[in-house]
C-alpha cells in the first residue's frame, strides 16, 4: 500500500472552449486513512516510556546513593564514636606517649613487608624507627576486625603499662586512629625465643639458654608476686619470649592477659593461650591460675633444653613434649632429651633442674 505525501493536491480535467462535457459530477468526497496521525502517536509513546525509565532509573540510582552515604556515615561516627571512647580509657590510665597515625606510617615506610618482624593471631609486628626520637621500635598492628579486637588493644595496654620489670619488655607508646590499633614497643634485635630454637639462627649455647629460662622466671614471678595486682599472663610460650642485644629475656604479648581478683586464687574465663603450653586443669575447666602460668614456664623450659616443639612427630604421630620427656625420666634416661646441638656441653645439675 502506498501513503501519499503529506501535502498533494487533487483537481478534474473538463473540456475547454465551445465544445460541452458529457460527464456530470454531482458530488464527491475524500478521506485519509490517517498513517501519518498513528505513526506520531507511536512516537509520543516511546517517548513517554523512555522518559518514564530514564526517570525511574535515575529515581533508584538516587535512593541507593542516598542510602549508602546514609548507611556509610552512621558506620563512619560509630568508628568515630569507638574510638573517642577508647581514647579516652587510655588517656584515663595516664599511660605513656601517644603517637599521630601517620608518625607511625613514617616511622614503618607504611607497614612495608620488609619491615615485618612477625605475626601472631592478633595481628603483624613492625620494625620502625622514629626519627623525632632516634630510636629504633615495634610496632605492633592488631587486626581490626571488631570491638573484641579494640577490647585486647585496650587490655594490652592498660595492664603493660603498670608493669615495670627488667624482663618485661617495654611499653613506650600507643595510636588509635583511623580504626588502626598501634601499640609501640622497644624493639628486640634478637627476636623471639622460638626462632633461636627451631629456626636456621646459631644454636644457643646452654650459658644463654640457662639466662633465658632464668629470666623468664623472673618476669612471671614479678607479674605473680610483686606486681601492683597479680596478672595472669595466660599465653606463656617460646614466640613470646623477646631478646635483646645481649639475649637478656623480655616477655611479651599481653593480649590476653588478666588482672586475678585478689580474694580469688583462681579465675573462670574464656579459654586462651597456646595448645601445647595450657595446663590440663585449665583445658578441663577452664580456670586460669598462676599454676597454670607456671605449667607453661616449664614447657618453654622444656622447649630450651631439648631444642624440641611442644609435639613431636613420632611415625606419624604427634606426641607431646611433656609426655616424651616424663618417659624418659621414669626410665632414668633424663639426660637423653638434651638438645644433641649442645654436643653435651652443658651443666648436667643445671639440665636435670
Amino acid at each position: 500500500m502506498e501513503a501519499l505525501p503529506e501535502w498533494v493536491k487533487i483537481g478534474f480535467s473538463a473540456a475547454t472552449g465551445v465544445f460541452g462535457e458529457r460527464h456530470t459530477i454531482h458530488t464527491w468526497e475524500f478521506s485519509s486513512t490517517g498513517v501519518t496521525s498513528s505513526g506520531r502517536q507511536k512516537r509520543k509513546q516511546t517517548i513517554v516510556v523512555v522518559v518514564v525509565v530514564v526517570r525511574s532509573f535515575l529515581l533508584a540510582v538516587v535512593g541507593v546513593s542516598v542510602c549508602w552515604f546514609l548507611v556509610n556515615n552512621r558506620r563512619t561516627k560509630n568508628i568515630g564514636s569507638r574510638e573517642n571512647s577508647a581514647n579516652f580509657e587510655l588517656e584515663r590510665e595516664a599511660l605513656p606517649k601517644r603517637f599521630h597515625y601517620q608518625e607511625l606510617v613514617v616511622a614503618t615506610n607504611d607497614f612495608a613487608d620488609d619491615r615485618r618482624l612477625g605475626q601472631g593471631g592478633s595481628g603483624q609486628v613492625y620494625k620502625g624507627i622514629l626519627i623525632g626520637l632516634g630510636r629504633v621500635v615495634a610496632v605492633k598492628r592488631i587486626i581490626a576486625k571488631s570491638e573484641v579486637s579494640e577490647r585486647i588493644f585496650i587490655n594490652e595496654a592498660k595492664i603493660i603499662s603498670r608493669l615495670i620489670h627488667k624482663n618485661l619488655v617495654q611499653f613506650i607508646g600507643w595510636c588509635h586512629e583511623k580504626g588502626e590499633l598501634l601499640l609501640v614497643y622497644e624493639h628486640m634485635s634478637n627476636g623471639s625465643l622460638d626462632t633461636h630454637l627451631f629456626g636456621n639462627r646459631i644454636t644457643l649455647q646452654w650459658n644463654e639458654r640457662y639466662k633465658i629460662a632464668l629470666g623468664l622466671a623472673s618476669a612471671i614471678h614479678y607479674l605473680h608476686e610483686n606486681a601492683e595486682q597479680c596478672v595472669l599472663h595466660r599465653d606463656i610460650k617460646s614466640a613470646n619470649v623477646l631478646l635483646d642485644a645481649d639475649f637478656s629475656t623480655k616477655l611479651g604479648d599481653f593480649g590476653v592477659a588478666k588482672l586475678l581478683d585478689p580474694l580469688c586464687s583462681t579465675q573462670r574465663t574464656v579459654l586462651v593461650g597456646t595448645y601445647g603450653y595450657l595446663a590440663p586443669e585449665y583445658l578441663h575447666h577452664g580456670r586460669a591460675s598462676k599454676e597454670s602460668d607456671i605449667f607453661s614456664f616449664g614447657v618453654v623450659a622444656l622447649e630450651i633444653a631439648c631444642g624440641r616443639r611442644t609435639y613431636l612427630d613420632n611415625e606419624g604421630y604427634h606426641v607431646p613434649l611433656v609426655r616424651w620427656i616424663w618417659e624418659l625420666y621414669e626410665a632414668g634416661d633424663i639426660l637423653n632429651a638434651a638438645d644433641e646441638r649442645l654436643n653435651m656441653n652443658f651443666d648436667e645439675m643445671e639440665m636435670r633442674g
